[in-house]
């Protein structure tokens, strides 16, 4: 018999408590497989039921009879997929209305869009939106918990208490990505997980949110996307690799980012800024989906990959906003480039400052590789200490404020 594998706790968890302390409704929302039911089904407090609208016939009852639905069973409630009906919005609305309680309903979904267009306008005022990532490193290692995401004012701290591990060690955890399963299981076949989680999508969440008359073709696009991944993106190169309309390939690129497959990082500029570039950069939001899609079968062949440093910066943004995320916190990055060609990876704004953040493969950082920083038009913004992530064991002082520090901390 298979011995049950332990939960991994997820740092949200903390996070949807303390939210509902706060709203009537909290939404829990995010990628197809990224452990929404799961964690609240763990968290339920006394008293919470739940359902599920995954069930064709639950689902049916719910949308032909939504104030009945939810008389039958009562407040608080958990429930899960509310995409499949949405008619339960404005019956909420009116429960909550009536006798407003905070904690009254907890709601999960895989499609944003729809919920967003829903939910904006029945629920404005009274539901928190929470975005559900696959595993974070922190979380794979056993460590989800609070204060998981970077303090760019001392960025050193993020690194208390973790090992560092080998550069080979990094790209199998890249390799595998953060979908529970991928991570609770080490012998799941990668091609067996990926390759039913990718048609679950196309026949579920892009069918739902757009019709795709050629699901090959848009398989044929993510796979193309996927090697594009940490790159700006160009809507007429991809489309013209894909044999699709430029038009086609910017409404499917929209599809993989209102799921939760991508997302984009915008550009750093200001108002009087003139030289910069404007085009934003993709970002695959789990790097085993990327891998897998860009045809990468072992960890050997992705460090040895051309897409190598691409897929690494991929993986720290993914990293960085799954750290805020989980803590409730909205990130700030955005990606620095002229057209000259200097170029900083990402740029954190907080503190009514900027951070600039590096990613290196190198053990040998220096105060050279922050040397793009110096042509950032800060405007109203003041200038903080650079962070470099990279194969270091430890943090290290660079000098000028700046620190490096290790990728395995993030």
């Amino acid at each position: 018999m298979k011995a049950k594998r332990a939960y991994l706790k997820r740092t949200m968890s903390d996070t949807v408590r303390m939210v509902s302390e706060h709203f009537p409704c909290v939404l829990l929302t995010g990628a197809r497989q990224v452990g929404k039911s799961t964690l609240l089904c763990r968290i339920l407090p006394k008293g919470m039921r739940y359902v599920s609208l995954d069930s064709v016939a639950t689902a049916r009852a719910a949308r032909l009879d939504p104030e009945g639905f939810l008389k039958a069973y009562g407040t608080p409630l958990c429930i899960d997929e509310i995409q499949y009906a949405p008619e339960l919005m404005r019956a909420i609305k009116a429960v909550v209305d009536e006798d407003r309680r905070n904690g009254m309903y907890w709601l999960t979904g895989s499609q944003r869009f729809h919920l967003m267009e829903g939910l904006s306008e029945s629920l404005a005022g009274r539901l928190a939106v929470l975005e559900l990532y696959s595993l974070s490193q922190r979380e794979s290692l056993g460590k989800g918990g609070k204060d998981s995401h970077l303090d760019p004012e001392n960025p050193a701290a993020v690194a208390a208490g973790v090992r560092a591990y080998s550069t080979d060690a990094l790209f199998e955890r890249i390799l595998r990505g953060g979908y529970p399963e991928m991570v609770n299981d080490p012998g799941m076949p990668a091609d067996v997980f990926f390759n039913s989680y990718v048609n679950s999508y196309l026949e579920r969440d892009v069918s739902a949110l757009t019709q795709v008359g050629d699901k090959g073709a848009f398989l044929n696009l993510m796979r193309i996307a996927a090697h594009r991944t940490g790159e700006q993106l160009s809507y007429a190169n991809i489309a013209q690799d894909a044999g699709i309309s430029p038009s086609t390939a910017k409404r499917w690129l929209s599809i993989l980012e209102t799921s939760g497959i991508i997302t984009l990082l915008r550009p750093y500029y200001t108002n009087s800024t003139k030289r910069l570039v404007k085009t934003p950069k993709m970002h695959f939001m789990d790097s085993g989906l990327c891998a897998w899609l860009a045809g990468i079968t072992t960890a050997r062949q992705l460090r040895e990959s051309p897409m190598a440093g691409h897929i690494v910066e991929s993986w720290v943004f993914s990293q960085l906003l799954r750290g805020y995320a989980n803590s409730g916190r909205t990130i700030r990055l955005s990606y620095f480039r002229d057209k000259l060609g200097h170029e900083v990876d990402m740029l954190l704004e907080e503190n009514g400052k900027l951070y600039p953040i590096e990613v290196k493969m190198s053990a040998s950082p220096a105060l050279e590789d922050l040397g793009a920083v110096r042509h950032i038009p800060t405007g109203r913004l003041k200038l903080g200490g650079g962070i470099i992530i990279c194969d270091v064991a430890k943090p290290l002082p660079l000098g000028l404020g700046n620190t490096a520090i290790p990728i395995s901390a993030i």
